[in-house]
Formats: structure tokens, sequence, C-alpha cells
């Protein structure tokens, strides 16, 4: 997988999920310049794109969001390239049932509780009904999971799901897609060599909306 041909400025934003550290990395090495931000409207300001990192809580991370969620939301709805991974892909949904406070609602829909006993859910899981080109090209089949709740689309939103995974029975979302728009419920940056690439692909993508834009 091809990185961008010059360092594309992607912009992370930090809603206090901790360590970072594998995420800036495997990004860096996709040839991408980052920055942290703690301001949801600066994280989408003079920025490529915008990632959603993926530990923590909901209702904490949603708080953080508040302050910049419509500028946010804005800058998602028209163009600008994200990725959301784990809790930030639940992010792009209206709400959770883990805590109170407002998604994005990019992909209406609400976040719930993995329906099994074994929860959280942490390992390796196979990602079925892949639609989405950025992931079936970085050879990811399997990726790593480290969650206890899972987006549910609402009735009309099945377009933007773009793979499928399954946990003691219950078929949940594993990715969406809303045009510049992803979201994925799985750590790329822990899924090994194939994840890393996923990430390289988006890098890709994100640059060549740049070149359009």
């Amino acid at each position: 997988m091809t990185t961008p041909t010059s360092p594309i400025c992607i912009s992370v934003f930090d809603y206090g999920a901790g360590n970072l550290h594998s995420l800036v990395k495997a990004l860096e090495a996709g040839g991408a310049s980052v920055r942290i931000d703690t301001d949801p409207a600066a994280a989408v300001t003079d920025t490529e794109a915008v990632i959603l990192p993926g530990v923590g809580a909901f209702a904490p991370a949603a708080a953080r969001l508040a302050s910049g969620r419509d500028v946010m939301r804005q800058a998602l709805m028209t163009g600008l390239p994200a990725l959301g991974i784990c809790l930030g892909m639940q992010l792009m949904f209206d709400g959770s049932d883990e805590g109170p406070g407002d998604g994005l609602g990019i992909v209406p829909g609400r976040v719930e509780r993995l329906r099994a006993q074994r929860v959280p859910q942490i390992g390796w899981n196979r990602l079925e009904s892949v639609s989405d080109p950025l992931i079936s090209s970085s050879g990811l089949d399997v990726a790593y999971y480290a969650n206890s709740f899972v987006a549910r689309p609402a009735a009309g939103a099945a377009p933007y799901v773009t793979a499928w995974s399954e946990h003691e029975g219950d078929r949940f979302v594993a990715a969406v897609r809303r045009a510049n728009v992803i979201g994925v419920q799985f750590h790329p940056e822990k899924s090994s060599t194939p994840g890393v690439a996923f990430v390289r692909a988006f890098l890709t993508f994100a640059s060549a909306a740049r070149r359009v834009s």
C-alpha cells in the first residue's frame, strides 16, 4: 500500500482517551504529520483529516465533544476525511446506552451493550460482509477488538455499514462509511500488518481527497 507523496496533516482529537502512542506511531509511520488537539473545533481546523481515537467511555468523551460538536459535524458532513476507531466510531452515532451525551449523528443509530456473557470482547475477531475497499485491499479479514458496546444502526442506515463481526451470536457493526467519514469498531493500530496497511490506506485516501478539494 502506497503512502501519501507529501506529508498529510492529521489531527487527533484527544477526549481523554489515554495513551495514544500506538495510534500516533502508526499514523507517522504512514507518512503523516500528526498533531493532538483537546478542543473539538480546533481538531477540524487547519487540518486535512481528523482521527477520533478508540479508548475511553462514551459519556466523558461526549462531554469533551459538546463544545465543538456542531463545528466538527459540519466539517465532516462537508467533506473533511475522518477515521473513528472503537469509541471514536461510536461517537459518530446519535448516542449511547453507556452514558449520557450526544454523538455526532453522522450515522443514525445508537450504541448498545454487547448481547453476550463474555464482555468485554477482547481479542481477535473475523470481519464479514466487507464492502469498503480500504479494508479489503489491506488484507484485513481479522481484527483486534477491545469493547463492551457496539453500534446499532437505525432503520435506513444500512447503506452506511461496510463490515460486520459476531461475538457469541451477537452480529454487530464492525465498520461504517458515509462519504469521507469512516468508522471501525476494531483497533487497526493493534491489528498487525494488515491493520497498519489499513491506516496507510486511509491516509492515501485522505491525501487524494485533499488533492480533489
